[in-house]
């Protein structure tokens, strides 16, 4: 390849050969190798169009034949700042015989835009025209194998390390036992530590016992930490709490937490992961507080996207604002990941018109972007907004996935949509490619059921390519209970209480079904099913976020500080309610208490305990906003449409089936859920 013909190829399109005078090729030929790096290293990693520049002078002065120039050029386009890898691949191809340097850059670069693959694929050229690999090149290679669980080429890799004999290096070895560990040939990657054992480092260390916990062996990581690990680092404590939190032992995680003389973000964030996963965010919520209160660190993005997961998951809107306000105080980019954190909890607390805010002031829209925005309008009922919203991102050139159908189905399926959600369904498979999951299958037939067309439902069941689960079936079983199709729904219960025996809540619909009709014999019946088999129910607690603090009500404990003072306003509100016409619906009251742990009566659900709470501490016509572990039963929906006239409040309830918006009388759902 010439220097002339690598010129006139490679020259930026807004650069013309013809343009270049005399005079500029002289200066720019003055222009010294230490200088261009110079350039390239300042003012080109921001800046595409400096960059261009910076390109063009290289190939006039002639020093993009120097490799660490033609590197240095590469790395740049390379960057994720620019999007532009495609064009940073064909400048490396321009490079005449590129040393080590530049195919590490390339390598890496391939890792850091997402092709993994083809980082394997560069190795085999480098390794086809004979350039020798350094110490850099296999820690990113064994990184790439990890990522696209590549065994058989991490297998010839690592035989190449051998014998270029790199065995020793620790950064190579670290990532060797990742990578290993993520296989789940924990054995291997032992042997891979115990090889170079005089030579272990902490971080060799680290990895073994991070690979450990990831393969579930609690234990061989315990005796590592505790017994063959003469220093520690923060990496090592971090490495046994976060193991240990996902591994679900929360109380040992917490309390090695708790002994740790020296924390970063990644310790803060890892208990604060932990709890989120095992679900308990209330907790995390206090271990971010207690992260504050400590004013040591500044939490970055990942610590921020898991708190505002932790606020959408217990509705704690005002702990959100803060964690926004923070953001924009602290300058923090809105980026995809955080900037979708933030705009999926507004809209799991209800304030769709925040989580719009967010969403229009996010720049860099990925798929999950989109996905939360039309998840969170189809959740409220928002069909026509949700479809809107649809159709804007096919006209941004952005293709759907699974997801995204999931959400715009769901938004057809809770307003009664069944032509667009049908056209929905057929389009999946027959313009995106996208073969439909049984999730798919389940909001079809919950859309079918809400419309009433329970045959259609059930003969889309019976028609399904896959094995229908119980979500699938327990759509259908609602549908049941709302249009009083007892026959069907007592077929359907059968097939829910064989597919699921210990879930409370498919006796608990069979039961109201059964009872909806006075077939009380067969509620017994149930309710003895139940006993035989030992089904515990779960108790209905409810929290409300109220001036940033959650407080959770549970019928039966009593201590919350201002528990007698609820119970009183809660009887205030039930005898105004009786006088605009509400009645108890007392039909499944029995059952209804066996799922809120035996309530002595109606009266005393959580979430009326709840809202009395709201009633108390807030002014009049604010927003209250209940969050329920249960799905709300018909007496409670009933008093709560009542109350949001009567007391000219909204009433935003989210259950475990979906949200509701009570307003003047109404409900969002239809009284449908």
């Amino acid at each position: 390849m010439s220097t002339s013909t690598t010129t006139t190829t490679n020259l930026p399109h807004h650069i013309k050969p013809k343009e270049v005078s005399a005079e500029s090729t002289a200066s720019t030929s003055k222009l010294s190798q230490k200088t261009i790096l110079h350039i390239l290293n300042t003012k080109c990693t921001t800046s595409l169009q400096h960059l261009k520049q910076a390109h063009g002078v290289a190939l006039r002065s002639g020093h993009f034949q120097d490799h660490y120039v033609a590197g240095a050029i590469v790395k740049c386009y390379a960057s994720q700042h620019f999007s532009n890898f495609g064009f940073a691949l064909k400048v490396f191809d321009s490079v005449w015989r590129p040393n080590v340097f530049v195919w590490n850059i390339v390598i890496k670069g391939c890792l850091e835009n997402n092709e993994a693959l083809s980082c394997i694929s560069y190795y085999c050229k480098m390794v086809a025209m004979n350039a020798r690999p350094n110490k850099f090149t296999y820690s990113i290679l064994f990184k790439a194998c990890t990522l696209v669980q590549a065994v058989e080429e991490a297998l010839q890799i690592h035989a190449h390390v051998v014998k270029n004999q790199f065995g020793e290096d620790g950064h190579i070895r670290s990532a060797g036992i990742q990578m290993y560990a993520s296989f789940g040939l924990v054995e291997e990657a032992r042997r891979m530590l115990d090889e170079a054992a005089e030579s272990n480092d902490v971080i060799c260390l680290n990895a073994m016992i991070d690979g450990y916990m990831k393969c579930g062996d609690v234990e061989a990581a315990k005796e590592l930490f505790e017994k063959h690990m003469p220093s520690k680092n923060v990496g090592s404590w971090n490495a046994m709490v976060s193991g240990l939190a996902r591994c679900g032992m929360l109380k040992e995680a917490r309390e090695l937490f708790d002994g740790m003389s020296e924390k970063d973000e990644i310790s803060w964030s890892a208990m604060v992961d932990g709890y989120i996963k095992g679900g308990c965010h209330k907790e995390a919520l206090e271990i971010f507080n207690e992260m504050q209160k400590e004013n040591l660190l500044c939490p970055g993005k990942f610590i921020l996207s898991s708190v505002l997961a932790a606020c959408a998951n217990v509705g704690a809107v005002d702990q959100g604002k803060w964690v926004h306000a923070y953001i924009k105080r602290n300058t923090i980019q809105l980026d995809a990941v955080l900037g979708t954190a933030l705009l999926d909890m507004y809209a799991k607390c209800g304030r769709l018109d925040m989580a719009w805010e967010v969403f229009e002031n996010i720049k860099q829209k990925e798929i999950s972007t989109w996905n939360a925005m039309i998840g969170g309008l189809a959740m409220h009922g928002r069909a026509d907004d949700a479809i809107e919203l649809f159709s804007k991102m096919q006209r941004s050139k952005l293709e759907p996935n699974g997801v995204t159908f999931l959400n715009v189905l769901n938004a057809c399926a809770h307003s009664g949509f069944v032509d667009k959600g049908l056209n929905f369904f057929s389009s999946m498979k027959k313009f995106y490619g996208i073969e439909p999951e049984v999730e798919h299958y389940g909001c079809m037939v919950d859309m079918f059921g809400r419309a009433g067309q329970l045959e259609e439902a059930e003969q889309l069941i019976n028609s399904m390519p896959i094995k229908p689960n119980a979500a699938v079936w327990g759509a259908l079983l609602g549908a049941c209970r709302i249009h009083g199709n007892v026959e069907m729904g007592e077929r359907v219960g059968r097939i829910l209480l064989e597919l699921e025996p210990q879930n409370s809540g498919r006796y608990a619909l069979l039961s109201n079904i059964y009872a909806k009709a006075g077939r009380w014999d067969d509620v017994e019946k149930v309710r003895m099913l139940m006993k035989e088999r030992g089904v515990k129910t779960s108790p209905g607690i409810s929290m409300v976020d109220i001036g940033g603090m959650v407080h959770e009500f549970k019928v039966g404990e009593g201590s919350h500080p201002q528990m007698k003072e609820v119970y009183l306003m809660l009887e205030t509100i039930i005898e105004k309610l009786q006088m605009e016409g509400y009645s108890p619906n007392s039909s499944q009251v029995l059952f209804d208490i066996a799922e809120e742990e035996k309530e002595t009566a109606l009266q005393y659900h959580s979430e009326k305990l709840a809202i009395a709470f709201g009633v108390l501490n807030t002014k009049p016509g604010t927003t209250i906003r209940v969050t329920k572990n249960l799905r709300t039963c018909e007496d409670c929906h009933s008093a709560i449409k009542i109350f949001s006239k009567v007391y000219e409040r909204d009433i935003i309830v989210r259950d475990r089936m979906r949200y509701h918006h009570f307003r003047n009388g109404r409900c969002s759902c239809k009284d449908f859920w």
